[in-house]
């Protein structure tokens, strides 16, 4: 089990401290990083001025990406890290084996 530990974070430059396992640290940074910049381009589009309003357009956004790419509009992103995953195990128990012939 990861390590959990705090994390400040900046969106639309307000800090915040989220708890995140140190093993998902990459992924919530990019996740941060994704989210800020939804978030920009809502309000730098200047017809919503509300943060809140702000953070709701950007989760529906957000979220109808997401359910278009499950969802037959888009390859299933979960399915294609499996498989990319087992190719990589693939490719390194291959080199593995080539290792042990020299």
């Amino acid at each position: 089990m990861s390590k959990v530990s705090s994390l400040d974070v900046t969106i639309l430059d307000r800090e915040l401290r989220v708890a995140c396992p140190d093993n998902e640290r990459a992924e919530l940074l990019d996740a941060v990083a994704y989210l800020d910049k939804k978030m920009r381009e809502i309000r730098d589009a200047g017809k919503i001025a509300s943060i809140e309003r702000i953070a709701i357009m950007a989760a529906l956004n957000i979220t109808h990406e997401l359910l278009t790419t499950r969802i037959g509009g888009g390859f299933d992103l979960a399915e294609f890290k499996r498989r990319m995953d087992s190719m990589q195990a693939t490719i390194d128990a291959t080199l593995a084996e080539q290792d042990e012939l020299f």
